[in-house]
């Protein structure tokens, strides 16, 4: 009996649940659903600057429920740990580094660490050492780690502050020193708050407009303002590579910090009351200032007010000066933008941004360095001839970049790239970098002439990446390599300057991702690293990328994938279809395929894969664009063009022998279970539905969401069309929600899911809430994984692959599960 055989005759087994689950409490699905959570990925990676260590961070993905539940504050749109300062909701961490000579391939593993979690890792601009932090339960200290002699040591007593800025601490650019921000307050004693502290919370609006997302976490109170200036208090101190501190300057709330090029100089943000309880501390009055190495000012930038009345728009921005950074070419240069049209792109002006300058000693008057006609978006430096200028704008998605002369940079632009933001047929790729003699990170260029470039290569045939040479002064680009199949090969980084030899991720339908080096010249593959396939029980599931077409002639796209000794001969499968709608000005960029169908087969926790080992077949991102064509915004047809990209999918799986048409289910996450929602109550192509981390009532976003600029009121048919919350009545399908009870994510209140709930409840249809305790947007405790698979398969069993459902009461209780 092949695996799908097998599969289907477990299936039969199945006894159908009662309308409401038994089972209380966190559970665990089947054995080989439980086993993705634990599966072994293949490690993050670092590689220095000479391209001689890489640095490969065990992934820490997976938490306890424990880990979850400790204390924490939330301030200012930030979650916190009270007791090591520092943010409690960082994903990126890792519980073992291991050290690889490129050459070699000798490994080193980086032993005798503390107990705690590795985080923020930075190789030595020299690549000579490498940094980071361990947080452990009651600090957060900074490490350091010597290539040559194997040793790694703490390298300041005094921990690290990371609740303002998730990494704390920067490299001089001459790899001598590291600045870091220290907690200053971790030893003093906490603030208490009592019934005798407690004041009225009173806020005034003063008659000018501010709109303002839907921020969560915010300052509430007056103690919520002490506890943010506590915890968010840091000192900022230059600490050399034999551990001796001096601090720098006074102790700040400090947003930010940079060194100079030079290593001589240090920009700073640091936030000013008054504080608001509208916006997150991103948009609080900052003062941006030079410092010297021992804290004295060199010069004060700017001072920027409380930023709560941007006006509307997703490519306005404050007034004032903002955007600061140093120039990566020069040695302490600060470059900075400042609004021409009061932060707001549609005000009708011949140039939306100035560009400003100032260079060390920095005691003359700002120059104007440029002057940018559309919304700033930033600069990569290169040396004084050659450097990348973009701007961009929302209206139409557009983004232009230009190669330009630093010390004319108005004049003589060439036009390097001009293109929408979605459109990623004619991404010309991202520019190689390398460090200069200051130790700055700069565009590499070669002969002072020739960029290299990287990318996707997305094209008809999927994505192919390349490695491109860009000739400035020919303003031509000639094609170096390109991935061959059936691998899907990317660029990681250069070794020479010819083009010739560089390190690459391989990967392919059945193969993990690895690295490679790769010599053109001789024409030969070096393999670096060897990671085990991750997924086992899953290596015969089959891949395919389909093609079809809309009723618009918008063409469509998305990856089949077929359950392990699955043959069409066997008839049609039960399948999940896992989309999310992105909003496009262009049809044609639209029906753009940016997968590639040489992709390493992910199985992963996250997403419906899991459910191929249920015999059901998995139509994993069938593309829903939602497309606003001139004048007509994305959102004026969202339901009609969403159904209509949901028929042509399901329409392709049937015409193909795949589907059996009433045996699809229809899932997504966030944005995602917003789709699911409004396809269940506008459709009748779907049996069931599972809804994720959504938001159902857009009136509770009323100042935009997603790609809609228009608030509420300015467009209120919109908002009452999109709601799947003003249409429940038409939901006749049963709908599984889940929802962190932490959700912080700007629109997504769990109260989206409870209210939603409730009116399905108060309809008589068929739901089901599980509301994961501690939780945020996406799900990281393994209680809280296992609990999430068990509930999709459960919910799949009954609702997808059984052909009848158990007469009695509809509505399935909301649920929390309990430790």
């Amino acid at each position: 009996m092949n695996a799908f055989r097998l599969c289907i005759a477990l299936l039969c087994t199945f006894i159908l649940l009662p309308s409401s689950y038994a089972e209380q409490g966190y559970q665990t699905p089947s054995a080989e659903l439980a086993a993705l959570v634990d599966a072994k990925l293949a490690p993050r990676s670092a590689l220095s600057s000479n391209g001689q260590w890489l640095a490969l961070f065990e992934r820490k993905r997976v938490v306890s429920l424990d880990e979850l539940a400790k204390s924490e504050l939330k301030l200012a749109g930030i979650k916190l740990n009270p007791v090591n300062f520092s943010r409690s909701r960082v994903s990126a961490k890792y519980s073992a580094i291991q050290i690889k000579h490129v050459e070699t391939g000798t490994v080193f593993n980086i032993n005798n660490l503390p107990d705690g979690i590795i985080r923020s890792p930075r190789f030595s601009p020299d690549s000579q050492y490498l940094a980071f932090v361990v947080e452990q339960k009651k600090s957060a200290n900074l490490w350091l780690y010597n290539v040559n002699t194997k040793q790694a040591q703490q390298l300041s007593p005094t921990p690290l502050n990371s609740v303002l800025s998730a990494n704390p601490y920067k490299w001089l650019p001459d790899s001598s020193a590291i600045i870091a921000n220290l907690a200053v307050n971790i030893n003093k004693p906490k603030l208490i708050n009592n019934s005798q502290n407690v004041v009225p919370v009173i806020q005034q609006s003063t008659g000018e407009k501010a709109p303002a997302r839907t921020y969560q976490n915010l300052l509430t109170s007056p103690f919520d303002e002490a506890q943010f200036k506590f915890y968010g208090q840091g000192q900022l101190a230059f600490i050399t590579l034999d551990g001796n501190t001096q601090q720098i300057g006074r102790a700040g709330l400090y947003k930010s910090f940079s060194i100079s090029p030079d290593s001589n100089n240090i920009l700073v943000a640091t936030i000013n009351e008054p504080f608001s309880y509208q916006v997150p501390y991103s948009r609080f009055a900052t003062t941006w200032q030079v410092l010297g190495m021992r804290g004295h000012v060199l010069a004060q930038l700017a001072k920027q007010p409380l930023g709560d009345n941007i006006p509307q728009g997703y490519d306005s921005v404050r007034t004032g000066a903002r955007k600061f950074e140093w120039r990566a070419d020069k040695g302490a240069e600060v470059i900075w933008a400042q609004a021409q049209d009061n932060g707001d792109m549609k005000t009708d002006v011949p140039y939306h941004d100035y560009l400003y300058s100032l260079r060390a000693p920095f005691k003359r008057e700002p120059k104007l360095f440029a002057k940018v006609e559309r919304r700033y978006a930033g600069i990569e430096w290169g040396n004084d001839q050659v450097a990348m200028l973009t701007d961009w704008r929302f209206s139409d998605r557009q983004v232009r970049t230009f190669i330009i002369n630093p010390r004319y940079a108005d004049k003589n632009r060439i036009l390097f790239s001009e293109r929408s933001y979605n459109d990623a047929y004619n991404n010309p790729g991202d520019v190689i970098y390398e460090r200069n003699d200051l130790g700055a990170n700069v565009i590499k260029i070669v002969g002072d002439r020739y960029i290299y470039l990287r990318g996707n290569g997305a094209s008809e045939k999927g994505n192919i990446p390349f490695l491109d040479r860009y000739d400035v002064k020919t303003n031509s680009t000639k094609r170096v390599w390109q991935s061959q199949a059936p691998y899907y090969e990317r660029v990681r980084a250069l070794l020479d300057d010819d083009g010739e030899r560089f390190i690459t991720i391989r990967e392919s339908k059945t193969e993990q991702p690895n690295f490679f080096i790769r010599d053109l010249d001789d024409d030969n593959l070096t393999q670096l690293t060897n990671f085990e396939h991750p997924y086992p029980a899953f290596k015969g599931v089959k891949k395919e990328l389909l093609r079809y077409k809309r009723n618009d002639d918008v063409e469509l796209s998305g990856t089949l994938y077929l359950p392990p000794g699955y043959d069409k001969t066997q008839g049609p499968l039960p399948v999940l279809m896992w989309a999310y709608p992105l909003e496009y000005k262009d049809k044609a960029v639209a029906s753009q395929v940016r997968e590639s169908p040489y992709e390493f087969t992910y199985i992963g926790y996250w997403g419906p894969m899991p459910y191929l080992a249920k015999g059901i077949a998995v139509f994993d991102d069938p593309k829903m664009p939602i497309v606003g064509i001139d004048e007509a915004q994305p959102n004026d047809n969202f339901r009609t063009q969403l159904v209509a990209s949901a028929q042509a999918a399901v329409d392709v799986l049937v015409n193909k022998g795949i589907a059996d048409k009433n045996k699809i289910a229809i899932a997504g996450h966030s944005y995602g279970a917003f789709m699911v929602a409004n396809l269940l109550a506008h459709s009748d192509l779907f049996k069931t539905g599972i809804a994720r981390s959504g938001a159902y009532n857009r009136t509770l976003t009323p100042f935009g969401f997603q790609g809609e600029e228009r608030d509420f009121w300015q467009a209120q048919d919109v908002y009452a069309n999109m709601s799947p919350f003003f249409h429940a009545e038409k939901i006749n399908e049963p709908m599984l929600m889940i929802h962190g009870q932490e959700d912080p994510n700007s629109g997504t209140f769990p109260m989206q899911s409870e209210r939603m709930y409730a009116a399905l409840k108060g309809l008589g249809k068929e739901a089901r809430l599980v509301m994961l305790p501690y939780e945020a947007h996406g799900y990281r405790a393994r209680k809280s994984l296992l609990h999430v698979l068990w509930e999709q398969e459960q919910w799949l069993n009954k609702y997808l692959l059984t052909d009848e459902v158990q007469a009695g009461t509809k509505v399935i209780e909301a649920e929390t599960p309990v430790n």
